[in-house]
């Protein structure tokens, strides 16, 4: 068992080179190579391979070529309004939804550059539960902006699980468009709360790199 388990990692399908710094792993459960996604990034693949995360406000597109099964998956959060946090400045909503735009316009250019074609792309999104209590319902408003982000865009929503007050373990088959949702009812410790809100934390300081012109 262990030599085979060896030999699998050994063997792992070749990422794409934007990639290289991803997790990625063996799955001895569903005997396939899983990508493992954190706040703030996304996965592409052209190999039949998994991606998984675990959301909490935090929203995942999974978006693939229905034709060629090519796709992946993103992790991401909109900044919270600092006026709701901190008693500062508003940030203004077109500025939040830069990140969430930087976050699916990535994800989809690089689906398209691989061999996508726009008009066969579908989506399913997941996430946006209410787990930060200290905030403003900054799930759903993730879960807004990437509903408008997909109607805006004309794509097709196929599927959604959205919402409710659970995190969630998330993964997502490109090759067949299938997505695995477990809710995570009883929390064993704060892992999702803390990395949420560190990574809430790090938005409200960081610029978001220039904007991406879609493919």
């Amino acid at each position: 068992m262990i030599g085979t388990l060896r030999r699998s990692r050994e063997n792992l399908p070749r990422a794409l080179p934007q990639f290289g710094h991803i997790n990625r792993f063996w799955d001895q459960n569903s005997q396939i190579c899983m990508a493992k996604i954190l706040p703030g990034e996304y996965y592409v693949t052209l190999s039949g391979e998994a991606v998984a995360t675990v959301l909490g406000s935090c929203i995942s597109a999974c978006i693939r070529d229905r034709q060629l099964g090519i796709g992946g998956m993103n992790h991401f959060m909109l900044p919270a309004n600092r006026g709701s946090t901190s008693g500062g400045s508003q940030m203004l909503p077109s500025d939040a939804n830069r990140y969430g735009n930087h976050a699916m316009e990535s994800l989809i250019n690089d689906i398209l550059k691989s061999g996508g074609r726009r008009e066969h792309l579908e989506v399913k999104i997941v996430g946006g539960g209410r787990i930060l209590e200290n905030m403003t319902n900054i799930g759903q408003m993730n879960i807004d902006f990437v509903r408008t982000y997909i109607k805006t865009e004309r794509l097709q929503l196929i599927g959604e699980d959205v919402g409710d007050i659970f995190p969630r373990k998330v993964i997502y088959f490109p090759a067949e468009g299938t997505v695995r949702v477990k809710k995570l009812r009883t929390l064993h410790n704060s892992t999702i709360i803390e990395r949420e809100t560190n990574y809430q934390h790090a938005l409200e300081v960081e610029k978001v790199e220039g904007e991406v012109e879609l493919f």
